[in-house]
């Protein structure tokens, strides 16, 4: 509760959770790892992760909120959804896996008290994922920029995607340009994160990732600027900066944004808007409208579909898009009424990097990073709980003697 310091027990289940959500697909490592090895340590992860939040918090001590709520619903349609088997049985495992997942978090609820400690094990967890790929690039760049993700960057180590790399860079890297910004970090240590994690974001060429970036910092930094000379500052010379790249880099950014794309390819982003029209055109009962067509891999088709909203109404139906639209409303929403401080800016940003990452990515509906990036915006936004009062101690009271109570007066 307020005042209670975070165990380092829940920090570690924070990591896991973390480690659970890298996913098993990905690019080819340097040493082949085997996806069922994968998986095993991934699902091994998150046990661990709920084994120990709950050995932290036996007494179930939690703090109940409407993020965590919603998330609960979430697993109705999922499980009614998943029951049918049209997505065979890993529809219930993945069911299985998000109730562990929410579950962890109510269990770690009882540590959001509107404090820094879970963006600081956040940072620190995916600043040592992209350790590992910045160590694969140096063993084997071949391996790191392959061709058939047309020279992006890969894990080498682990299989991580360039757009998993892209999201992971770009939040740590606003994160801790906050934490700088509210004077809660030295500029060296935060230089030691972002210059990396900007590079690594650069050799992905993520364009979600960089948008989501500069639109949840701007957000994030508009809600301080009334409040921050930091802040102030630190926007005037970003606009100035912008406009001189945009002048003298244009072309240079353009190339980088295209990636050697066609006009074509790029308007239907990738292909991707050919699968979200496939995906909206098939045929479905009311049951499978409402309800979904059960907890899968995200893909319609065998192509992925690559979009949290599409997913959801394919996987839970529109009562999953209506719970995952409420979960982004409340927690925006709570936001803004919130006063300014450096723990609303830190909320705003994540939760507007997964609105503008939603379009073209999915995993707003199943155990995902962007499901824990909007864990920790809950934790930020709740309001610290109130300590009781401490119990003044009673004062004996001392007896007068037979003979003091007499009057002296006779």
């Amino acid at each position: 509760m307020h005042g209670e310091t975070t165990p380092k027990t829940a920090g570690i289940a924070w990591g896991l959770l973390v480690l659970n959500t890298l996913g098993s697909a990905g690019a080819k490592t340097i040493v082949p790892l085997p996806r069922s090895l994968i998986q095993m340590v991934t699902m091994g992860a998150l046990v661990a992760a709920f084994a120990l939040a709950l050995a932290v918090n036996l007494r179930l001590r939690i703090r109940a909120g409407a993020y965590l709520f919603l998330l609960t619903l979430l697993l109705v349609p999922s499980v009614i959804s998943s029951a049918h088997l049209e997505s065979g049985f890993g529809a219930l495992f993945r069911c299985a896996r998000l109730a562990l997942f929410v579950g962890t978090l109510w269990l770690l609820s009882r540590w959001w008290d509107g404090g820094l400690t879970f963006v600081r094990h956040h940072i620190r967890m995916y600043f040592a994922v992209l350790g590992s790929v910045a160590a694969g690039l140096a063993v084997s760049p071949g391996a790191a920029l392959p061709d058939l993700y047309g020279g992006r960057l890969v894990g080498a180590l682990w299989p991580l995607t360039p757009p998993q790399i892209g999201q992971y860079a770009a939040v740590i890297t606003g994160l801790t340009v906050l934490l700088v910004l509210g004077r809660r970090t030295d500029k060296a240590s935060a230089a030691v994160v972002i210059v990396p994690s900007l590079v690594l974001l650069a050799l992905t060429h993520t364009r979600t990732a960089t948008l989501g970036l500069f639109i949840g910092l701007a957000s994030a930094i508009g809600s301080l600027v009334l409040t921050s000379a930091a802040a102030r500052r630190f926007f005037v010379w970003t606009v100035l900066c912008a406009a001189v790249a945009a002048v003298g880099l244009g072309s240079a950014l353009q190339a980088w944004f295209l990636r050697g794309q066609s006009k074509e390819n790029f308007a239907s982003l990738t292909g991707r808007a050919k699968v979200w029209d496939a995906l909206l055109a098939a045929p479905r009962t009311t049951g499978e409208t409402v309800f979904g067509m059960g907890l899968g891999d995200k893909s319609f088709g065998g192509l992925p579909i690559d979009n949290s909203w599409l997913a959801v109404y394919h996987e839970q139906g529109l009562i999953g898009v209506t719970l995952v639209a409420a979960i982004i409303i409340v927690l925006g929403g709570v936001a803004l009424l919130r006063p300014p401080s450096l723990q609303r800016a830190c909320a705003i940003f994540l939760i507007s990097y997964c609105a503008v990452a939603s379009y073209t990515e999915a995993g707003l509906g199943d155990a995902s990073p962007y499901l824990l990036h909007l864990a920790l915006a809950a934790s930020l936004l709740a309001a610290p709980a109130a300590t009781a009062p401490l119990a003044t101690p009673e004062v004996p009271r001392q007896r007068t003697p037979v003979w003091a109570r007499r009057s002296e007066v006779t």
